[in-house]
């Protein structure tokens, strides 16, 4: 059932660790739903009430822009510097013709919640929303035309990839795909019926999707194959952006920032040093990204999310005790455990059910200061919620971990 195995991390390197994402000041407290990155300096942030915020030195500052609406609006696309649509609740369509300083409203017929927009040049765009709502235009926005379905389901996300050839999905698992620019419209197999959220696709054949319990699908051949991923978390993923064709950035509940630079073949969790709900994410390119949320949250970062690593020829050890969540939570079966001890110290690393009952011993014997990986297998435990326990003569800590078959 449990595998005991301890690798000492003694390794040759210093870790300087710098701000991944670092907060904004967005002077709002409204949600914010979604954002765009025009490029470096100027983006779009929309939310809740028709709040509209533009950036033009990078997020340096951002100020609040007239909307002339009191809807939530849900999501901002751009087709260029100066030409870009916003939508959202009660068929709210907005448009900008000069990047966003102004927006004149347009009328989408219908009264129906916009969930999502894909702005893809200047003439076309398309937008999806409650009751299998598909709406298209063709010339700018100046009329736009309802489009067949074929379900009722809420669609949350859209993406076209060029005239012809978009996806959309929602909720209880749908994809939809249209090759002929929404003329029709091809239920896909997602293999799940999990609330599918947003997609992405960076090509014709390469997409993302992204939904509820952490869900991720990806295919490589335009969606006539889907395949599921698994990323170590549960938390619901909101938005997904391909900032080229293997990095891929994702934002969800509990401040998930994760991140693939191989296409979606693997994905790393990011800090962002916040557990606000994150409901969109932007890159003007792979170093410059924006992520807002609930209560006004605006993050930036401008080295991708990740941590730097500088080497120093130095022995890592900690100057505390620490005990680390384990990785990945939740698991099937094994994760990790990684922990450190500034002195010499006798260890002991249990882990207990909920219950309290002892079910595994991980460690349990003296061991000099450094970092440590312990790996755990849960193969014969039964899913549930468990607790791991570090102990020294002069430390203490226990954290929850969750088993989900």
């Amino acid at each position: 059932m449990n595998r005991k195995y301890v690798l000492i991390t003694f390794v040759l390197f210093s870790i300087i660790t710098h701000a991944q994402w670092f907060t904004q000041n967005s002077g709002t407290t409204n949600s914010l739903q979604h954002v765009y990155l025009i490029d470096l300096n100027n983006g779009i942030v929309v939310g809740n009430y028709g709040t509209i915020l533009r950036t033009t030195n990078g997020g340096t500052t951002w100020d609040s822009t007239l909307s002339g609406v009191a809807s939530a609006l849900l999501n901002v696309a751009f087709t260029d510097a100066d030409n870009g649509m916003a939508v959202g609740n009660t068929g709210t369509i907005l448009r900008t013709t000069n990047g966003g300083i102004n927006w004149t409203p347009q009328s989408s017929g219908t009264s129906n919640s916009l969930r999502s927009i894909s702005y893809y040049d200047i003439n076309n765009a398309t937008i999806v929303g409650t009751n299998g709502l598909i709406l298209n235009t063709t010339n700018s926005g100046v009329s736009w035309s309802p489009q067949t379905s074929g379900t009722t389901n809420l669609l949350n996300g859209v993406s076209f990839s060029d005239v012809d050839n978009g996806t959309t999905v929602g909720d209880f698992g749908t994809i939809l795909r249209t090759t002929d620019g929404g003329i029709s419209w091809v239920p896909q197999t997602s293999g799940t019926t999990n609330f599918l959220t947003d997609v992405s696709f960076y090509d014709e054949n390469n997409g993302i999707v992204v939904g509820s319990y952490g869900i991720i699908l990806s295919t490589t051949n335009g969606g006539t194959t889907w395949s599921s991923q698994s990323i170590g978390t549960i938390n619901i993923l909101w938005n997904v952006t391909h900032i080229d064709a293997n990095n891929v950035t994702a934002s969800g509940s509990d401040g998930t920032i994760i991140k693939t630079t191989d296409g979606g073949t693997t994905w790393t969790l990011q800090s962002s040093g916040t557990s606000n709900y994150l409901q969109g994410i932007s890159f003007a390119d792979l170093n410059n990204g924006v992520a807002v949320g609930i209560q006004g949250t605006i993050l930036r970062t401008t080295n991708g999310g990740v941590t730097f690593v500088r080497e120093e020829d130095i022995d890592r050890v900690p100057t505390d005790f620490l005990l680390s969540q384990n990785f990945p939570n939740p698991f099937n079966p094994s994760t990790n455990i990684e922990y450190g001890i500034p002195v010499a110290s006798f260890v002991q690393l249990k882990v207990y059910d909920i219950l309290g009952n002892e079910v595994a011993t991980l460690v349990n014997e003296e061991q000099t200061a450094g970092v440590y990986r312990a790996d755990f297998s849960g193969t014969d435990l039964t899913s549930g919620t468990y607790f791991y326990r570090l102990n020294t003569d002069s430390f203490s800590e226990s954290k929850k971990m969750i088993l989900l078959r």
